[in-house]
């Protein structure tokens, strides 16, 4: 009996390791994403910020503002410098 009892306690130890493992992941994985979604956010405040600052935006609503990019966004596009444009992966 008691050396049931010793591996059941074994078994115990050996689950609550793992579930203590899978935890710190699990946490790990939370502020990671975190980091990534606050370094987004960042990004795009500081692209708002310029886009205000160089098409003097602030006084458009999001529909304005939309509609302006819109006009300008296949002249841009297109005359784009090659140092701007998205590079292509090799699939």
């Amino acid at each position: 009996m008691t050396e049931k009892l010793n591996k059941l306690l074994s078994q115990q130890k050996k689950l609550q390791k793992k579930i203590e493992q899978k935890e710190t992941t699990l946490r790990q994985s939370f502020f990671e994403n975190a980091k990534k979604r606050k370094e987004r956010t960042r990004l795009l405040i500081q692209k708002g910020a310029l886009l205000d600052k160089y098409f003097e935006s602030n006084h458009l609503s999001i529909v304005e503002t939309e509609e302006l990019l819109k006009i300008f966004a296949n002249y841009v596009n297109v005359n784009k410098p090659d140092q701007y444009k998205k590079k292509k992966s090799n699939d």
